[in-house]
């Protein structure tokens, strides 16, 4: 069931509003209307200030809530000394020069492609050649590029080719060093803290939800995000946009049919326009030179239950404390996705078999169970935490029964560590 959260702009003297809706219509598998009419409620993240951070609580509102100007929907200014920017003539508040146009093509060159294009039809018409296509067909997708649901795609899972199991984990462990962001990167952003990025990370995992994502695009947008942040300084008012714009890039990457660009806009309620949230992209794109293929804790994961089976409650519980991890940047960015996928596999190996790290894991991976401790310690300590926390998208997520409502295993209160 599709769900939508929606927070309402909040004073700066500490009053808020969040009301929660849920049972709203399937909004994918309905035919895509036009923007002009927009009659469905939006997941919107809203304003918070620095005192608010750590106090949320969620509850049932009026359904009758008036939605707020589209400047409400923005993070707070602070009273703070203006930093240098470079001159630009973009609207984003962003402290670099905005990548340059791109060249029109030249009409030549279109000339010489249409001849080309006349040379070959007219040899494929010689008498010598026979083509042997059928271009009567209606529909331009192969049959296996249709929708289909995430379980039938993960079932074909190059992970469990064996041949090749121990080069693709080598590969991912030298990738996942390479594309990490910088640990400390939060400290050096002079306009935004971990508890906004917390809530934006929460609000993503709401859009996912919404729009029926697979979980691999999730973690996709995280690390572009912190990648992005680790090298640029960035505006709470444009935090989200950059949010929006790692999303749209994920997705565009990892699922067969992404949301479209409009559907993006309309989640923001209209904060951004579509050009705005394009120019992000290219900007996002350019910061990250490109460079999209990155290893996650979710892939890591995937390949440990190949290597060590579990049952599907234990899975499930695995990637619900890994996606749990997405929401931290501190501590949990200063462990390689590897170790965070092997801590969420201990903690969720001995909450429902009263076991931790497997001998084969330990053969396969070089982790020793000392080695993962200090991340095993920090999951568990989030692990605890997880049902009290004000973010609950995560959580909602995987109260689901299609993740064996893993979200409602009540905790271990202690580890075997000793």
């Amino acid at each position: 069931m599709n769900r939508g959260r929606f927070i309402t702009a909040a004073s700066r003297y500490g009053q808020e509003n969040i009301t929660t809706q849920r049972g709203e219509p399937n909004r994918i598998n309905a035919p895509r209307l036009p923007f002009t009419s927009k009659t469905r409620e939006r997941t919107v993240l809203g304003v918070l200030n620095d005192n608010e951070l750590h106090s949320r609580s969620s509850g049932q509102g009026d359904p009758q809530l008036k939605r707020r100007p589209a400047f409400d929907n923005a993070f707070p200014s602070v009273q703070t000394t203006t930093l240098p920017t470079c001159l630009s003539n973009s609207s984003f508040d962003i402290y670099v020069d905005e990548p340059s146009d791109i060249l029109p093509v030249t009409s030549t060159f279109g000339v010489a492609q249409s001849q080309l294009i006349d040379e070959d039809h007219a040899a494929l018409q010689h008498k010598d050649f026979c083509l042997f296509l059928d271009l009567s067909s209606g529909s331009c997708l192969d049959a296996s590029m249709r929708s289909q649901p995430e379980d039938d795609l993960t079932s074909q899972d190059f992970f469990a080719v064996t041949e090749y199991s121990e080069d693709i984990h080598a590969y991912l462990r030298q990738s996942e060093v390479k594309h990490r962001p910088k640990t400390g990167y939060m400290k050096k952003q002079p306009d935004i803290t971990n508890s906004m990025r917390v809530i934006l990370v929460d609000w993503l995992a709401d859009v996912g939800e919404e729009y029926k994502l697979c979980t691999e695009t999730l973690h996709l947008t995280v690390n572009y995000l912190d990648r992005f942040l680790s090298c640029m300084s960035v505006h709470r008012e444009k935090l989200q946009l950059v949010g929006a714009a790692a999303i749209l890039v994920a997705a565009k990457y990892e699922e067969i049919y992404p949301p479209d660009v409009d559907e993006l806009v309309y989640v923001t309620d209209d904060t951004y326009s579509k050009k705005q949230l394009l120019r992000m992209e290219q900007l996002l794109l350019n910061v990250l030179a490109f460079d999209l293929t990155v290893p996650t804790a979710h892939q890591f994961l995937r390949q440990f239950f190949t290597v060590a089976s579990v049952c599907s409650k234990t899975e499930n519980l695995a990637l619900y404390l890994a996606e749990l991890s997405l929401l931290e940047v501190d501590p949990f960015l200063q462990y390689i996705p590897s170790k965070v996928a092997a801590a969420a596999y201990s903690l969720g190996n001995y909450t429902i078999n009263k076991t931790l790290w497997p001998d084969t894991l330990h053969a396969f991976t070089g982790y020793t169970l000392v080695e993962i401790l200090p991340c095993l310690k920090e999951l568990h300590k989030l692990y605890l935490d997880a049902g009290s926390r004000p973010q609950q998208a995560v959580q909602e997520k995987y109260k689901s029964s299609k993740y064996c409502s893993v979200a409602l295993v009540p905790p271990p209160k202690s580890l075997p560590l000793h």
